[in-house]
């Protein structure tokens, strides 16, 4: 993990606002999605994890949109590493701003009971951060086969590129409604949906454990990786080009790159063999 004094920042960072006409469209477009995806699947309803962070609380607040409140479940999944305000802001957007049935589940006797079984992990940080998003997934799809509903995802553009999420974790969806967007601009669109700004405007957390922040882990802003994404690494200018165009160092460009590459099996099935015949 990442010392926060470490984080790089761009001096001039791109500016991916979206007009009133775009976020309008996109909004209707994922609602749409939303609709569409439950429908395929033959039902009405959908269960959402709610972490009380602005990419939950978005896709939830398009879901309600979509499918109407009664249609949509949300799950409080908290541990022992979760800020109580967060789990506060979750549980808030549930019964204040969307007013959906919830219900709060405590993962940590699913974690210690996993960690019992393979003690050999209890020491590794990373793994057993892994395993409390693994445990939600598993009481995402328990309580969807329960309702007869599809899962919600709420995984962003910017993440999904560099990998920041768990397989089979917060990656372990039936789909992603606010896949094509950047991290800014789910920020921008949660505010123009209604969302309160201190819920769009508050710092990104996975809190895989205590203290955990998603640019003290990826060592960069997201202004900053939008601004490499967007240029480098999806729009293909060059290594110093974007160095120069956004103010930051080759490190940065490097990590964004390097994070990209190595997260490529992430974002792909499972591979097999090619067919002999």
């Amino acid at each position: 993990m990442a010392d926060s004094a470490t984080i790089h920042r761009a001096d001039d960072p791109l500016d991916l606002t979206l007009s009133p006409a775009e976020l309008e469209a996109h909004r209707e477009h994922i609602s749409e999605f939303i609709a569409d995806v439950t429908a395929a699947a033959g039902t009405d309803q959908a269960v959402i994890g709610l972490s009380g962070g602005i990419d939950s609380t978005l896709t939830s607040h398009l879901a309600v949109e979509a499918l109407g409140p009664d249609n949509v479940y949300g799950l409080v999944m908290p541990s022992e590493v979760n800020a109580e305000a967060n789990m506060s802001d979750a549980e808030r957007v549930a019964s204040d701003l969307l007013e959906i049935e919830y219900d709060v589940v405590e993962i940590n006797p699913i974690v210690d009971a996993v960690l019992d079984a393979y003690p050999a992990a209890k020491g590794d940080q990373l793994a057993v951060g892994n395993l409390r998003v693994r445990a939600r997934a598993v009481l995402n799809y328990l309580a969807a086969n329960h309702r007869d509903a599809v899962v919600l995802g709420t995984g962003n553009r910017s993440e999904a590129l560099v990998g920041y999420f768990t397989k089979y974790g917060d990656g372990a969806v039936d789909c992603h409604p606010i896949a094509n967007l950047y991290k800014a601009q789910v920020r921008q669109l949660a505010s123009h949906v209604g969302v309160p700004a201190a819920l769009a405007e508050k710092a990104s957390s996975a809190e895989m454990w205590a203290g955990q922040t998603d640019e003290g882990e990826m060592g960069l802003s997201y202004p900053t990786l939008d601004s490499i994404l967007v240029l480098h690494v999806e729009g293909g200018m060059s290594r110093s080009a974007t160095a120069t165009a956004i103010g930051v160092d080759d490190a940065a460009i490097e990590r964004v790159r390097t994070m990209y590459e190595r997260s490529a099996h992430k974002r792909k099935l499972p591979p097999g063999p090619d067919p002999l015949y």
